[in-house]
C-alpha cells in the first residue's frame, strides 16, 4: 500500500516558516499585506477565500477582502486593481477565479502589478518561470514540488507525466519538473493511447478535473501519484482525479483528497506573499 503524502503536515511546516518570516519583517517595520478580490457568490470561491483568510490570520499576514457584486463591471474591477497596485501596505493581490462570464480574466490578470502577482499568473511571471529565473511560482505546482522535496522524492532522471495542460497547473507543473531534470510528458484530451503513456510514469500528476479519471491500469507499479483534482463522486463524497482505492495499492506514494495538494496551494500563496513583502524591504534597504 502506498505511503500517503500528507499535505496538511507539509503545509504546517511551510506555514511555520512563513510565520517566522512575517515576524522578522514586522521587526523591520513591514506588516505583510494580501488583498483578496472575490466577485459574485460562487460557493466554491467563497470557501477558498475563507480558507485563505484563515491561513493569513494564522501566519500573521494582514488580509483585506474586497467582495464585489456579480454585477461589477470590467472598469470597476480594473479600477480596484489599480488602487491596490498603488497601495503600499498591500504586497500581494489575488483575484479569485473563475470570474463571472462578462468579465475578461486575461485583462484582469494582466492588470495586476507582476511584483504583487502572488498567484504567478501574469505573463511576465510566466515568462520568468519558463527561463527558470522567477520570484513567484504558481501555488499548486510549487506546493507539489515542496511536497516531493519534503518526502525526499527525487525528480531528476525520472519519467514524469502530467495529465492536463491548463495555465494554472498543467503547464507550470511541467516546467517545474523539467527544471528539476525530470523527463516530462504533458497529456491532454487529444493524447493518443493515454493509458500507455501514463503507465510509464515514475511521477504522475493528474490535473484533469474529472472525478476518478485515473484508474489502476493507467499507473505503473511503484509510481508517485499526485492528485490535483477536487470533486464529488456519485455518493457526494469528496474525491479527486484519481481512483484512490484502486490506485493506492499499486503506487509507492499517493496524495489523498482532501488533505493532499489543497493545503499546499494555500501554504504556497502565503510564501509568495512574504516573498513579495521581502522584496519591498530589500528595495528600501
Amino acid at each position: 500500500m502506498a505511503t500517503i503524502l500528507d499535505g496538511k503536515a507539509v503545509s504546517a511546516a511551510v506555514k511555520q516558516e512563513v510565520k517566522t518570516e512575517v515576524e522578522a519583517l514586522k521587526q523591520k517595520g513591514i506588516s505583510v499585506g494580501l488583498a483578496v478580490i472575490i466577485v459574485g457568490d460562487n460557493p466554491a470561491s467563497r470557501t477558498y477565500v475563507n480558507n485563505k483568510k484563515k491561513a493569513c490570520a494564522e501566519a500573521g499576514i494582514v488580509s483585506e477582502e474586497y467582495a464585489l457584486p456579480e454585477s461589477t463591471t470590467q472598469a470597476e474591477l480594473l479600477g480596484l486593481i489599480d488602487t491596490l497596485n498603488k497601495k503600499d501596505s498591500i504586497h500581494g493581490i489575488l483575484c479569485q477565479l473563475p470570474l463571472p462570464k462578462h468579465l475578461d480574466e486575461k485583462a484582469v490578470i494582466a492588470a495586476i502589478n507582476p511584483e504583487k502577482d502572488v498567484d504567478a499568473f501574469h505573463a511576465v511571471n510566466v515568462g520568468h518561470i519558463m527561463i527558470g529565473d522567477y520570484s513567484f511560482l504558481p501555488c499548486t505546482p510549487a506546493g507539489i514540488m515542496e511536497m516531493l522535496k519534503y518526502y525526499n522524492i527525487p525528480v531528476a532522471g525520472k519519467e514524469c507525466v502530467v495529465i492536463g495542460r491548463s495555465n494554472i497547473v498543467g503547464k507550470p507543473m511541467a516546467m517545474l519538473l523539467l527544471q528539476q531534470n525530470g523527463t516530462v510528458t504533458v497529456c491532454h484530451s487529444k493524447t493518443v493511447h493515454l493509458a500507455a503513456v501514463t503507465a510509464r510514469a515514475d511521477i504522475l500528476v493528474a490535473a484533469v478535473g474529472i472525478p476518478k479519471f485515473v484508474t489502476a491500469d493507467m499507473v505503473k507499479d511503484g509510481a508517485v501519484v499526485i492528485d490535483v483534482g477536487m470533486d464529488r463522486d456519485e455518493n457526494g463524497k469528496l474525491c479527486g482525479d484519481v481512483d484512490f482505492d484502486a490506485v493506492a495499492p499499486k503506487a509507492a506514494f499517493i496524495t489523498p483528497v482532501p488533505g493532499g495538494v489543497g493545503p499546499m496551494t494555500i501554504a504556497t500563496l502565503l510564501k509568495n506573499t512574504v516573498t513579495a513583502a521581502r522584496k519591498v524591504c530589500e528595495k528600501e534597504l
